[in-house]
């Protein structure tokens, strides 16, 4: 199949099944997701993110109060086509891409987390990809610190050697910034109806394949936790 690097041919899929249990103090019983930034549910920070890059083609893999997504987006009128991939139970950020493997259509196809926004440029990103040959690359963003962001090695040529998710210790000072291109062979790997994560279930499992790490200066912010909620809406405001 001609590879894709084309952002309108492009499907992007949003990890948003997440159910906030730490930010419930701070923004009540909704999906993580739809925590408000500023007056705006921070998926729509993201969504904006896809569109001026070009992205026409976006899957929403729900979980918790996933009807509560789909009203919102279903009623906003938008020149994006937004799709809805339910899980009744939850089935971790592989899983869930699994569990919408009949609605995508690209190969490779974008996936980012519904509680992280790293502001790369998707377009080098993809380009990164296509020059690279690969079957799978990850945006690598500067280090947030606190040790909870994984270690992630490259080598010479930008494949990634090491990538241990939530590791006590990270020499490279790179991090997963929550942003992937996956050609669709990753879901063969994904066994259908079980709880398996990307981060640790996968990504370990595929470092002797074309995985790559796209590293940039740009650093990225999550919504997991009050204070991390805090700052984003900082770091967020304005548009910024």
């Amino acid at each position: 199949m001609k590879r894709v690097i084309d952002p309108a041919g492009t499907d992007a899929v949003i990890l948003c099944g997440g159910k906030g249990e730490r930010l419930k103090s701070v923004v009540g019983d909704v999906p993580k997701p739809m925590a408000d930034i500023n007056g705006r549910p921070f998926l729509d920070i993201l969504m904006d993110y896809l569109s001026n890059f070009g992205f026409r083609r976006i899957i929403l893999c729900s979980g918790y109060k996933g009807e509560e997504i789909k009203r919102y987006y279903g009623k906003k009128s938008r020149s994006l086509d937004i799709l809805c991939s339910h899980e009744e139970e939850p089935l971790g950020t592989a899983g869930a891409i699994k569990n919408a493997q009949a609605l995508i259509k690209s190969n490779p196809f974008l996936v980012m987390n519904g509680d992280s926004f790293c502001p790369a440029d998707l377009r080098e990103f993809m380009k990164f990809y296509d020059r690279k040959g690969a079957d799978f690359a990850m945006v690598l963003a500067a280090e947030a610190g606190g040790g909870d962001s994984g270690a992630v090695e490259l080598d010479g040529s930008q494949r990634i050697t090491i990538f241990i998710e939530k590791a006590a210790r990270n020499k490279s000072g790179l991090a997963n910034a929550g942003i992937y291109l996956l050609g669709k062979k990753v879901l063969d790997l994904i066994e259908t109806g079980r709880k398996i994560s990307l981060e640790y279930d996968i990504f370990p499992k595929i470092l002797d394949k074309k995985f790559y790490g796209y590293a940039t200066k740009e650093r990225f912010i999550d919504i997991g936790t009050p204070e991390r909620y805090s700052k984003a809406k900082e770091s967020l405001k304005n548009g910024r």
